[in-house]
């Protein structure tokens, strides 16, 4: 039902999007193309592991409009491909690495900060998995056992971004984004413990959550 909910209004701030873009005023000012390169530091929220231990690669194209004549207020749109997934080396409860590879398509509305000169931003972000991924992992029989019949995820994760942007050096920006799914990435996977004498069952929804760290070329 979220899913559903959630699609209409990411493609509604996209038209929107294109509406503003298309203004005289927005016309008249600046657009910028950048191209971007970093590391997306990355678990999933729901496969009973902690930790930012899967580290995979972003990047690609992007463009940032001015939507206001003080130039305070913008819109960037961007073509990503995005590595995610989870990965533990610990047999404790189990060992896992799970790489998801996504197109990403944010759109993100941002503010100069007047003062520091800080670029912020906050958006929706549109990820399609390109590839199904390939489970390598192991656990220990008898204790905590995961579902290993079915590692077939969702192709379609909308999450919610924060961004901030601040310039090195000329056209040089360091970028630092937060990135978590607002609907399930992967539902309903399964998990058994046995403890206290028996075992124990139950579900999990699965997330996409990451920490990316990005070097952006504005031209």
């Amino acid at each position: 039902m979220l899913a559903k909910n959630i699609k209409p209004f990411f493609y509604t701030c996209l038209v929107l999007a294109f509406q503003v873009a298309s203004l005289p005023s927005v016309q008249a000012q600046h657009i910028h193309a950048y191209v971007t390169s970093g590391c997306a530091l990355s678990q999933i929220e729901g496969d009973e592991l902690k930790g930012f231990r899967k580290a995979g690669f972003t990047g690609g194209i992007g463009a940032l409009a001015s939507i206001s004549a003080s130039n305070r207020w913008g819109l960037s749109t961007e073509v990503l491909f995005s590595q995610r997934g989870a990965f533990n080396r610990t047999a404790n409860p189990y060992s896992v690495d799970i790489q998801l590879n996504y197109i990403d398509i944010p759109l993100i509305f941002h503010y100069q900060d007047p003062y520091g000169g800080m670029l912020i931003g906050l958006g929706m972000n549109y990820g399609r998995l390109v590839q199904q991924p390939r489970f390598l992992g192991e656990y220990t029989p008898n204790y905590f056992v995961p579902d290993t019949t079915d590692y077939n995820f969702l192709y379609d994760d909308f999450a919610v971004v924060a961004d901030a942007r601040f310039t090195v050096w000329r056209g040089l920006q360091f970028n630092f984004r937060w990135q978590y799914s607002v609907i399930p990435v992967k539902r309903d996977w399964a998990f058994s413990e046995y403890r206290q004498g028996r075992w124990h069952e139950w579900t999990n929804n699965c997330y996409n959550l990451s920490i990316i760290f990005r070097l952006i070329w504005q031209f």
